[in-house]
């Protein structure tokens, strides 16, 4: 990977007015890697995407991209970019193919194979009027558009939405090629399982502020554990108790026949503690992407 990064931002912040948008966010996404940005909708994906594309006026902070200051070179390093917005308005009087014949035009693209290829990897109908296309045939319509002049870096906000799991899957693929090929893909999605399945990194933003900036792994690994435990018949625990004997624990809730939930500390504590417990089995795993988030989304830790 090169020493730069393909994209950059330092203490981006904007407002609208006096209501929040972004507040001092900080990324740096290197090349070649696909990088995930998670948080629900109106945690400031979009504003921050925006703003990188210049769409947007930060009121301080700035944004470097291919290592060159993004808002005094923005004409330039745009036509190096492919983007797919969270929200899609076209020309309505247009058919698809004329549509994506002019975006072609517009990169001086000549040769058309592309558009056909991605057209029908993603069953995307040339002859259809933009009119008559539901969400997910428009979705289809910009990420052809973002692919087809071979960006060196794609910026896709909720890019599979209205698309169904055969299309999210073949757009999938499409992403690993591109990033075997060189690109860089900068992925905004509030649906954690596509992230937590194409991204190596991840950032999380909440309320405008970045709150966790990791590797995958790391974040999966080094934190927090999920555990269930098996009572035998007949035992009975409160949440009370299980939390006050193993601290460590942060989630819990306590069934008849047993618990589960999330462990931050030592695992060997944790299993010391099992270990003296009348237990008729107990399994610890890594959790999924969705409980990381929600544990810092709803906690009040602020780590980056």
């Amino acid at each position: 990977m090169d020493s730069l990064p393909v994209l950059e931002t330092e203490n981006l912040t904007k407002f609208y007015g006096k209501a929040r948008g972004i507040s001092e966010v900080n990324l740096s996404v290197s090349k070649g890697e696909i990088f995930g940005f998670i948080g629900p909708n109106g945690a400031g994906k979009s504003t921050t995407i925006r703003t990188v594309l210049g769409l947007l006026f930060p009121d301080s902070g700035g944004v470097r991209l291919f290592g060159e200051n993004a808002l005094a070179r923005g004409d330039k390093l745009r036509r190096r970019i492919g983007f797919v917005p969270s929200e899609l308005n076209y020309y309505d009087g247009l058919k698809t193919g004329q549509l994506l014949d002019y975006s072609a035009r517009l990169f001086g693209i000549g040769d058309r194979s592309a558009i056909r290829e991605y057209s029908a990897r993603l069953d995307l109908d040339l002859n259809r009027s933009i009119k008559d296309l539901s969400l997910g045939n428009r979705k289809k319509v910009a990420i052809v558009q973002a692919l087809l002049h071979h960006p060196e870096l794609l910026i896709l906000d909720e890019p599979t939405s209205g698309l169904d799991p055969l299309m999210q899957s073949r757009f999938y693929e499409i992403l690993r090629e591109e990033q075997e090929h060189g690109a860089t893909v900068f992925f905004s999605s509030h649906t954690l399982s596509e992230v937590e399945r194409l991204c190596s990194r991840v950032a999380i933003i909440k309320e405008g502020r970045i709150i966790k900036t990791s590797g995958m792994d790391e974040l999966k690994q080094l934190y927090l554990k999920r555990f269930r435990i098996i009572f035998p018949r007949g035992t009975a625990f409160t949440v009370e108790e299980l939390e006050r004997k193993a601290p460590g624990i942060l989630q819990i809730s306590v069934s008849k026949r047993g618990a589960e939930g999330l462990y931050r500390g030592d695992v060997r504590d944790l299993m010391k503690y099992f270990s003296v417990l009348p237990l008729e089995d107990a399994v610890l795993e890594d959790p999924g992407l969705e409980e990381i988030f929600m544990h810092y989304y709803n906690g009040k830790e602020e780590i980056s």
